[in-house]
């Protein structure tokens, strides 16, 4: 367990590549307890000169579209280049129990068990966008252990996946043909923020299904309006079950980064992305110290009573909370 007393241990471990040490600081920097959020940002502010070197990948999709597949095709294709891949898996939490299965690592075993890859599967926490909260830190303490291409697996349920689009470089959108569900990936949600749209399952009867899948995001691709001026989306198709068409659409991605980096834009995009999360932050941290006033909780319950007892209505309890905050709080 990291403290105080073992937490410049723990970060040279982490530096040196050690994967218990990485695994351990993911979990400080998922708790929640208020102990803990402060140790976890003071190993953050030690990390941080460390950080901001790998290529930071974004993977979304539709359920069946073979995302563990593809990861784990790709993820053993960049290990053969020499890369140290980090894989951060974001599973659905389960809105009954708050528990997730959490089974990507167990759909990739072969990069989960590679001596340069590091498989983190993450519950959402109910978390929306696709992502759990506390993704963007959990990028940063696996670029500071040396790995040079993370991956973000986002919870693919919907069309709700583009947060992950605010913490990454490039946005891959993994689609399938003949699934009835072509007109879901066209919907401009998704396509507007993915740099590639990538058709998985290219094998067998399905590549007729294909073709007419990659023509349709092509044309669509032609109409939108681009996310970058320099840069125009690109439509691969690969079939990730036979490994083919990966190390082919890893080419084409790997063009995206210095047309980004020569024209200024990755920089631009990565400042942009912390000042975001800076404000989410506050706005969250200040609602939590909000609450945690008892005058606040107070009035907050009675309004609750009286709205499961039907005599008030949602927006006169809204109301009555913001007309409370502003006058006890701010005045």
């Amino acid at each position: 367990m990291i403290s105080r007393d073992n937490l410049d241990d723990y970060i040279c471990r982490l530096r040196q590549g050690d994967r218990a040490a990485l695994a351990q600081a993911m979990t400080l920097a998922e708790s929640s307890h208020p102990q803990h959020r402060a140790l976890s940002a003071q190993m953050l502010d030690h990390i941080m000169p460390y950080t901001g070197r790998a290529k930071r990948l974004g993977v979304t999709g539709t359920p069946g579209a073979g995302k563990s597949t593809f990861l784990e095709a790709l993820g053993e294709e960049l290990l053969s280049q020499g890369h140290k891949v980090a894989v951060i898996a974001v599973d659905p939490s389960s809105p009954v129990s708050g528990g997730s299965i959490l089974g990507d690592k167990t759909r990739m075993l072969n990069l989960s068990r590679a001596e340069h890859a590091f498989v983190r599967p993450v519950p959402s926490r109910g978390h929306l966008g696709g992502i759990s909260p506390s993704t963007r830190e959990l990028i940063l303490l696996c670029e500071a252990a040396g790995y040079d291409i993370v991956i973000v697996e986002t919870v693919g349920v919907g069309q709700s996946e583009t947060e992950v689009a605010a913490m990454v470089d490039c946005f891959l959108s993994l689609q399938i043909a003949g699934a009835g569900d072509d007109l879901q990936g066209i919907k401009k949600g998704i396509m507007e923020m993915a740099d590639f749209i990538i058709i998985n399952k290219d094998d067998g009867e399905n590549h007729v299904n294909v073709e007419i899948s990659r023509h349709m995001y092509h044309s669509a691709l032609q109409i939108i309006r681009r996310k970058y001026p320099l840069w125009q989306p690109r439509v691969l198709t690969c079939s990730a079950l036979e490994k083919r068409g990966i190390r082919e659409a890893w080419q084409a991605v790997q063009t995206f980064w210095p047309v980004m980096a020569n024209s200024g834009q990755l920089a631009a995009l990565r400042a942009q992305q912390n000042l975001a999360w800076v404000h989410q932050q506050i706005e969250a941290n200040t609602l939590a110290a909000l609450f945690a006033r008892a005058d606040l909780r107070q009035h907050y319950q009675q309004i609750e009573a009286l709205l499961q007892q039907n005599q008030i209505s949602p927006r006169a309890g809204i109301s009555a909370i913001t007309d409370f905050i502003t006058q006890k709080i701010f005045n």
